[in-house]
């Protein structure tokens, strides 16, 4: 909330009372410094002030705050305080300036119950040298006050006090003012924001101050019996009072107050301390009294400032260096990766950039992948595989010649950059790979395929990248285990995929892709729950092209990211199209396939998020679906997927038992949903193994709250057996085959367990 939020200061009518009765207050005061006057007019006025501040405390805390409250009970302490103080003045037992012992119990009694309010309020936290800085400051306040006390008090205490128990009563009210006041002061500032209005605080807090300093002051009024200090300060204290719970009833209108964190200005008390000391030091010198306190106190101040100084420099430097590692830290986390410490894909196409520019027949990529890596990944766990991937990365970089450069891609995948002949490099890592390497406390034999690409004029790092990975398959084809360096025939294999990624990307821009969708229904009945949303291409040439043979093109030459977003969008589009037309009867759930590549993009999420916000539709309608082997080695594509479930978007895992297949996944996996791959289903209704995996599956699901879908359900018994097995959301050519957004406008279920045709 910013600070124009809270309503701005007014003169009510309370403020405008507490104000006139301050001011004639000292105005009456000021009358009697020059001349006597009447002490009644003093004593009236309190009957109006201390009242007027009561109340308006009161009210403060009308909305459960007890502070204010303990405001307003310590004000009618002080009043009482006062009314004692003025019997004792007309009854002849006190002089106007002593107070009696009942009148010293009241006033400190209204001293700590504020204190006690204070003190509920819940602190702030602030560091070793914050409080070291504070402490420095308050001593530096403290004999600053002694300095002045002992210039302008300490000649005339003796003959205020008198030797008598009120003398003593009115130093013991003089010192537990002073330190209640101060540590009020300290309080205050070390609160944190909360229910109080900081401000008001900091209105409030100067009352201690205001009554320590002004009964410190009581002495220099010995000569005048007939004036007393508490006749202006009391009136002053009721108006800071009524300015506090002032503005915390305007905070409390604004809805919450003032939620600023604590000032991290410099303070200006250390420096105010030293202008007045030394402002007292020169007065003294001038008229030569009491030059020795005054000099001690100055010289005591000037030291406890220089030190403040000392150590807000020390920690200031400090700081700075905090601050240069931080950013040291951070600029290299942007360009290595985590688990190995290797250069990332950034840094490695930028370094390739870079070579390219300066000569290009001196630049070589590589590319390192792991052969068998998932193998033991699965069975030896994580943090072995993790292990594994940074002692390659650190013997790969042992060998590497002096001006190259490594980095790790993701997951098992590594990138070379090399300079000069690069074949005496690449015979040596090859052969090192293949001695066993210690990792998680395992000896492990590993090898890898090494696809080379030879840079030639013109050349870009990433058409580098891709060369270097075309041959890293064809090392795999080859019979892993050896490095193969790229050739142009190379391409010749995946020509037809080059081919058809082209159509593909000019099928994006000329609306040759389309969606349909295959309804998800609700067992026994077949009632329409949900759709999966399927992309289908017809060529203006060739016709119709099958998924099988353009989403492996799309999936290798990274189309499937913009065709991934181009179907997210059009099904959400279409789910908002459904509720419009249909209302209640619309799919509940709307699933889109994600690819692997996909999830690897970091910021993925957001795009969800930006689709989502573009066509209006509620996340919860919103389902990913993805395969267990998308997000089983964790990484980026698993931070996406928890992005995207924060959203409210639903998680299905797909054709759940064919592949990792580890129930680990579960756990770290925000899936909603488990889909059952039809291998198990088709033999469901024979009993035997597969029956038994379906019922499995089931108990699973349940077990982890996700909800559990049948895929490929092809025959009323099948879907009759699901049923009885438990299963209550089923998908499969039973039901509908995909079929065009306006069929599923007309879908019925039929009770026989076949669809019926709309």
């Amino acid at each position: 909330m910013e600070e124009a939020t809270i309503p701005r200061w007014r003169l009510t009518r309370t403020l405008t009372a507490a104000i006139a009765v301050d001011v004639v207050a000292w105005l009456w005061f000021l009358v009697g410094l020059a001349r006597p006057t009447p002490p009644m007019a003093g004593w009236a006025l309190l009957l109006f002030a201390v009242p007027i501040a009561v109340v308006i405390s009161w009210r403060a805390g009308a909305d459960g705050h007890t502070f204010w409250r303990y405001v307003s009970a310590g004000m009618v302490g002080m009043g009482l305080a006062s009314a004692s103080a003025a019997r004792d003045f007309y009854s002849g037992e006190q002089s106007g300036q002593q107070i009696g012992a009942v009148s010293a119990v009241l006033y400190v009694g209204g001293l700590l119950l504020m204190l006690l309010g204070l003190l509920r309020i819940p602190g702030a936290q602030r560091t070793r040298m914050e409080w070291t800085r504070f402490g420095l400051d308050v001593a530096t306040m403290v004999v600053m006050v002694l300095t002045f006390s002992w210039h302008l008090v300490l000649p005339r205490w003796e003959s205020w006090t008198n030797g008598s128990a009120a003398g003593t009563a009115s130093v013991v009210v003089l010192g537990a003012a002073a330190g209640i006041g101060m540590l009020a002061f300290v309080k205050v500032s070390f609160t944190g924001t909360g229910p109080i209005d900081r401000r008001a605080l900091y209105i409030l807090a100067l009352t201690g101050a205001v009554g320590a300093i002004g009964g410190a002051m009581a002495p220099l009024l010995a000569e005048r019996p007939y004036l007393n200090t508490g006749h202006v300060l009391l009136p002053t204290t009721s108006l800071l009072v009524c300015l506090a719970a002032d503005r915390q009833l305007r905070a409390f209108r604004a809805g919450r107050p003032d939620p600023r964190p604590l000032s991290r200005r410099p303070s200006v008390m250390p420096y105010t301390a030293v202008l007045a000391t030394g402002a007292l030091l020169l007065a003294g010198a001038s008229n030569g009294a009491g030059l020795m306190g005054v000099a001690t106190g100055s010289v005591v101040v000037t030291l406890l400032v220089a030190t403040r100084q000392v150590l807000a420099l020390r920690d200031n430097a400090r700081l700075l260096d905090d601050l240069d590692a931080r950013q040291r830290e951070l600029s290299y986390r942007a360009g290595h990766d985590g688990l190995t410490g290797l250069a990332n894909r950034t840094v490695i196409v930028g370094e390739i950039t870079a070579a390219l520019a300066d000569d290009p027949s001196d630049v070589t990529v590589a590319l390192i992948d792991l052969d068998n890596f998932k193998e033991i990944n699965d069975d030896l766990g994580h943090p072995v595989g993790d292990a594994l991937l940074a002692a390659v990365g650190e013997r790969v970089s042992e060998r590497l010649p002096a001006g190259c450069v490594v980095a790790r891609l993701g997951g098992d995948e590594y990138a070379l950059l090399l300079r000069g002949d690069h074949t005496a490099a690449i015979t040596a890592i090859a052969a090192d790979l293949r001695r066993p390497l210690y990792a998680g406390g395992h000896e492990l034999v590993v090898e890898a395929s090494i696809g080379l690409a030879p840079a030639q004029a013109g050349d870009t790092a990433d058409e580098l990248l891709r060369r270097a990975d075309v041959a890293m398959y064809e090392a795999k084809g080859q019979g892993k285990g050896r490095h193969v360096v790229y050739q142009n025939r190379m391409d010749q294999r995946t020509a037809e995929q080059s081919r058809v990624a082209a159509d593909l990307r000019s099928a994006l821009d000329t609306d040759q892709l389309h969606l349909m969708y295959q309804p998800i229904v609700a067992l026994p009945g077949g009632e329409l729950f949900g759709v999966e949303a399927l992309v289908r291409w017809t060529h203006p040439d060739r016709g119709p092209v099958g998924p099988g043979a353009f989403i492996p093109a799309a999936e290798r030459t990274g189309l499937i990211v913009p065709l991934g977003a181009w179907i997210l969008e059009e099904a959400c589009r279409q789910a908002v199209r459904w509720q419009e037309e249909m209302g209640d009867a619309a799919p509940r759930t709307v699933t889109v396939n994600v690819s692997a590549r996909q999830l690897r993009e970091a910021g993925f999420a957001g795009e969800v998020e930006e689709v989502l916000r573009r066509t209006g539709l509620a996340p919860h309608v919103l389902t990913v679906e993805v395969t267990e082997t998308a997000v089983f080695d964790g990484g980026t594509a698993l931070d996406e997927l928890k992005a995207i479930a924060a959203l409210g978007v639903k998680i299905a895992l797909d054709d759940f038992g064919t592949g990792h297949s580890s129930l680990g996944l579960l756990r770290t996996c925000p899936a909603d949903i488990l889909k059952v791959d039809k291998s198990f289903v088709d033999d469901v209704t024979e009993g035997g193994e597969q029956a038994v995996i379906v019922a499995a599956l089931l108990t699973i699901a349940d077990g982890m709250r996700l909800r559990a879908v049948a895929e490929g359900v092809e025959t009323a018994d099948q879907a009759a057996e699901l049923h009885r097995l438990g299963y209550r959301y089923a998908q499969g050519y039973l039901f509908g085959r995909p079929m065009p957004a306006d069929a599923i406008n007309l879908y019925r279920p039929a009770h026989d367990g076949q669809r019926v045709a709309a």
